[in-house]
Parts: C-alpha cells; sequence; structure tokens
C-alpha cells in the first residue's frame, strides 16, 4: 500500500470516530508533513482563519491525536504534532475490544 492509499484510509478512520473536516485536514497536514507545525503555519497552509484553526487544534490534542511542546523566541507559543496513526488504530482497536467484552458480559448473564 502506497502512502497516498495509507492517508485515505486514515482519513476514512478519523471520520468513523468522528472528527469533523478540518480537524481532519489538520491531522493530515501534520503527518505528510513530518514536522510541528505552529497555529499560524497550519492556517497558511489550509486557508482556514486562524480562530478555527486553534480550536480544531485544540480538539485534537484533547482527543489526545496532537502533541505539543511549549516554545518561546522571544513570544510564546506551541508547535503540535501528530500522535503516530498506528498508536492512534491501537487506541481505537482496544477501545472497540473494551466496549465488545463489556457487552458480552451483559448480554451472557
Amino acid at each position: 500500500m502506497d502512502s497516498r492509499d495509507a492517508i485515505e484510509k486514515l482519513e476514512s478512520l478519523l471520520r468513523i470516530i468522528g472528527l469533523k473536516r478540518n480537524e481532519i485536514r489538520i491531522y493530515k497536514l501534520l503527518v505528510e508533513k513530518r514536522k510541528g507545525m505552529r497555529i499560524r503555519e497550519i492556517q497558511k497552509e489550509l486557508g482556514i482563519s486562524e480562530r478555527s484553526v486553534r480550536e480544531h487544534v485544540l480538539n485534537l490534542y484533547r482527543k489526545g491525536l496532537l502533541k505539543r511542546e511549549l516554545i518561546q523566541r522571544g513570544w510564546l507559543g506551541y508547535i503540535y504534532t501528530p500522535v503516530p496513526p498506528g498508536e492512534i488504530l491501537q487506541r481505537i482497536k482496544s477501545s472497540i475490544i473494551q466496549k465488545i467484552e463489556e457487552l458480552e458480559r451483559e448480554f451472557m448473564e
């Protein structure tokens, strides 16, 4: 599977777990760039408002899909990097297995 196929499959998985369109765009951008980016860099790359980028990045961070590193270069800010897709896949898989096991226990009683 080439990287384009992998990115498309990742995108469909992110939709399944309920991410919004721009959240998916931001996550994909960070995965494809393979480097951390600041809010303003993401905003310029995707052409969406800085306020919207901030909101979506915060949502992704809270959901555990992004990491952030505090930087100080005459100003304080964060550089955001994606949690690796394989790690996210493992989390989702574990969560699904846990839910299935809970349901099995309830229905087997």
